[in-house]
């Protein structure tokens, strides 16, 4: 079997209902991004954190796609201010990392990927959403290095997101 990576791709929950619909997931391009990316272990990420584990490591990659997920509930105020990440394993040589910068976690990411390449879902607790959407709302001036928004990004990344197995998805979204 060939080689499988785990890649932790942002997304909102409206498009995880597009997911159960559909059984597919249709990606847009990021912000910054002229194609849909995600993130993973990559070997720039492996180098900058040569102590950690492979735990370490997917928990950074992990954490890396629940901030982009702010920046996408920033870009769409209609959604629910709930946090989430699609975990898919994909084939090793389907991910391309698209920063060389030491400690990047970006990869491409398929602009499509069916239900069946989804291993996990997370989501942000329903009583995260006061400081999800107070984060989703100031994440741009954070990332300019504004005090007061990282702040606030900060008190929604207090919260730990919720794993769900891909069968649960319908309970999920219910």
């Amino acid at each position: 079997m060939a080689e499988r990576v785990r890649v932790y791709l942002p997304v909102t929950l409206p498009l995880l209902s597009r997911l159960r619909s559909d059984g597919e997931l249709r990606l847009r391009a990021g912000p910054a991004a002229a194609e849909p990316t995600g993130h993973a272990v990559t070997p720039q990420l492996r180098e900058w954190y040569a102590e950690a584990d492979e735990e370490e490591l997917e928990y950074a990659a992990f954490t890396r796609a629940a901030q982009d997920s702010l920046h996408l509930l920033s870009g769409d105020p209609q959604a629910p201010p709930r946090r989430a990440v699609v975990a898919v394993d994909l084939p090793a040589q389907s991910v391309v990392p698209l920063d060389g910068e030491l400690g990047s976690s970006v990869v491409r990411a398929p602009a499509v990927l069916a239900l069946a390449d989804v291993a996990a879902i997370h989501v942000d607790g329903k009583e995260a959403e006061p400081d999800v959407r107070a984060a989703a709302d100031v994440v741009a001036v954070a990332a300019t290095g504004d005090e007061d928004a990282q702040f606030t990004v900060d008190g929604a990344e207090d919260h730990e997101l919720e794993w769900y197995d891909v069968t649960e998805l319908d309970q999920l979204l219910a």
